[in-house]
């Protein structure tokens, strides 16, 4: 028959940007988060593996996805303290402000 050409279909991703709209991405988040709580941490962090077992289908509909850091916090999210220890310390000291990334990064160095 020649001549047929079948589009591959691209998995899209439901990730939050910068401004705390949910927008398509074709690339998948690197870490999650609350949205009730504003808490982000970690895919694999043993504190959302729980809750998402024990709260069944509850949790997964606060469960945001960021495509990095920087934009959880410019999203106004704070670090997990389980999985996220060091960071989440420094939000405790001030150092990481949500919703104000300009100033965080000049007070932290991973960013």
């Amino acid at each position: 028959k020649g001549g047929e050409y079948m589009a591959e279909e691209t998995k899209m991703y439901k990730l939050m940007g910068v401004d705390g709209k949910i927008y398509l991405s074709p690339e998948k988040g690197q870490l999650g988060g609350n949205g009730n709580l504003k808490i982000y941490g970690r895919l694999n962090c043993g504190t959302a593996l729980n809750a998402i077992k024990r709260y069944g289908d509850f949790y997964p509909q606060h469960r945001v996805f960021f495509k990095d850091e920087a934009t959880a916090i410019a999203a106004g999210f704070r670090p997990c303290g389980n999985c996220m220890k060091a960071h989440y310390r420094l939000w405790k000291e001030g150092k990481i402000i949500p919703g104000d990334l300009e100033t965080t990064k000049k007070l932290v160095d991973f960013l």
